[in-house]
């Protein structure tokens, strides 16, 4: 139960204004340096950048062409990191470059930048990369365009295959070390007294409840709302005639699109980043969950933030340009099984090619808007989530005069980190083997890591919870229940889409919804009233922001 009373009553070190990844690692870092963290969710955790990226723990091969050779040492080092502490989340992934004499760097400058990427990366457990001459690489990859191939390269590094879980692990972490973190909290006004912002008017959006967090002399508001940044500082209250907050624009962002497809003909069995055949724009081909994950787009966006849905050009583009580089695809529409779409919270860039904008986060005090109390987080990557959070801690401690702890994230597990052959893996398996499959054991140390343990225990109470929720995935219905009672569920988009990937595997989550709506109202107490609500709501968001073409699915809608 949420207890505003308490929180309206609570004196806060800093509060913390979205929950994507890079909020929820601040509040992670803030709580194990022992400060007292809150952080503010209008959605649910993950539910905006965090989930629409390509999934991949990268340095940013590109990045070198543009010079920011920062970004790059930065994001290589934090991936030795998450490889390290969160190892049943973030894997080694193989990625193959193709190199084609007309449309591609020349080889030369790939072998020069792989030899870059190696060295910026120095203190790796990864394999060095590796160039391959044109009848090498032919032998290795024949389905691949031959039309002026000159070679490839090949080099490793890191996939998140559940990059959503990967901030929730965050929330779980930061919140098992004393912070307070709320999703479906949107933060409505910001009360501004003279220099500093004194308290949030808050809306719980599941039963509508108004409260109030106060913020006292020396708490620090951090503003990781991603391309939400400038509606948040625009939500300030500006009583005593001072400038207001966030007048100039902060945020450009850019949508990015991806499809999912099932395995095709000729698919790789490693990751490719290839150039577009029509215009020259890098996109990736990454195997994914059984199927293939294709993206991404990148173009000026301007319009409803919630809203954000693949155009059919988009999609149109992304088959073809695959189906350029692997002829015998031959993807149509109609093999595209899921597709997600969103805004990169970049820096606002007048002029600027989307491509070019720099992809390196920013850190921006608003006390050059007269307001001392107040941090912004401007872009930010997957990769880098872990240094974001450990910067923004290090400014809290600064500003408040205060001489925090080392940072403890840089070693510190994940909640669920453990390996396969750790010998709790072992004994579980041994102990639930005669109830769950052992396809689904492995699926549920994949996802959950050791808290897969009490997962599987909610069979002991309830031996039902051990049935699969639909033949075609190893999912069970105890992960249900988990979502909800352990990690803060309260819609099935958040079960489907973000607690688990099933919607993204199984026709949108559409054939599921009837067991899913089952397993709450028998386990979870979710009356009809709120179930019926549910249940539209999910149509909603998958009309608006995942189905192409939803007229095309509208017969099976209906009639669920």
């Amino acid at each position: 139960m949420r207890d505003f009373s308490t929180i309206q009553n609570t004196d806060y070190d800093l509060i913390i204004i979205g929950g994507g990844v890079n909020g929820a690692a601040v509040a992670r870092d803030a709580a194990l340096r022992g400060l007292k963290p809150i952080l503010l969710e209008k959605g649910d955790y993950a539910s905006g950048t965090s989930s629409w990226s390509t999934r991949l723990i990268h340095g940013g091969l590109r990045y070198l062409e543009y010079f920011e050779f920062s970004l790059v040492r930065e994001s290589l080092r934090e991936r030795e990191v998450l490889l390290r502490t969160a190892p049943h989340l973030v894997k080694p992934l193989m990625l193959t470059v193709p190199v084609y004499g007309d449309r591609s760097r020349p080889y030369w400058k790939i072998s020069a930048g792989m030899l870059l990427y190696d060295i910026f990366s120095y203190d790796k457990t990864l394999p060095s990369h590796r160039m391959l001459p044109e009848q090498k690489f032919h032998q290795l990859f024949r389905y691949l365009d031959q039309e002026g191939l000159k070679g490839g390269a090949q080099y490793y590094d890191g996939q998140a295959v559940y990059a959503e879980r990967l901030c929730l692990e965050n929330i779980i972490a930061a919140e098992e070390a004393g912070a307070t973190c709320l999703n479906y909290t949107e933060v409505t006004t910001l009360q501004r007294e003279g220099d500093r912002i004194t308290a949030l008017n808050c809306e719980d959006k599941l039963t509508g409840e108004t409260f109030t967090v106060n913020s006292t002399d020396r708490a620090v508001i951090i503003n990781t709302s991603g391309p939400w940044v400038d509606q948040v500082c625009q939500r300030g209250e500006n009583n005593q005639q001072t400038s207001p907050i966030g007048q100039k624009s902060k945020i450009g962002g850019t949508k990015g699109s991806h499809i999912v497809v099932p395995t095709f003909s000729g698919a790789p069995n490693t990751a490719l980043y290839v150039e577009a055949k029509s215009d020259g724009r890098p996109f990736f081909i990454v195997p994914w969950l059984g199927m293939y994950l294709i993206g991404t787009t990148d173009l000026p966006f301007q319009g409803n933030l919630d809203q954000v849905k693949a155009d059919n050009s988009e999609i149109d583009y992304l088959v073809k340009e695959t189906n350029l580089i692997i002829p015998s695809a031959q993807l149509t529409r109609d093999d595209v099984k899921f597709t997600y779409s969103g805004v990169r919270p970049l820096p606002y860039s007048e002029g600027q090619k989307p491509g070019s904008v720099t992809r390196k986060h920013i850190i921006y005090d608003h006390r050059s808007e007269g307001v001392n109390n107040l941090i912004s987080l401007i872009g930010g990557k997957l990769t880098t989530f872990r240094h974001v959070g450990e910067e923004l801690v290090e400014i809290v401690g600064k500003k408040q005069k205060r001489n925090l702890p080392p940072c403890p994230t840089l070693k510190t597990p994940f909640p669920g980190a453990i390996i396969p052959s750790d010998p709790r893996v072992t004994e579980t398996v041994k102990t639930y083997r005669d109830r769950v499959s052992l396809s689904t054991l492995n699926h549920l140390f994949t996802l959950y890591g050791a808290r897969a343990i009490a997962v599987l225990q909610l069979i002991d109470e309830s031996p039902d919870l051990a049935e699969t929720i639909t033949p075609t995935l190893p999912d069970i219905k105890a992960q249900i229940v988990y979502a909800a009672r352990k990690e803060a569920a309260h819609s099935l988009v958040d079960i489907l889409r973000r607690r688990t990937t099933i919607a993204m595997q199984a026709n949108y989550g559409l054939d599921v919804l009837p067991i899913v709506s089952e397993v709450l109202g028998k386990h979870c107490d979710w009356e009809e009233e709120k179930l019926d609500r549910a249940l539209k709501d999910y149509h909603n968001y998958m009309e608006n922001n995942c189905i192409p073409d939803y007229q095309t699915a509208k017969s099976y809608v209906t009639s669920s």
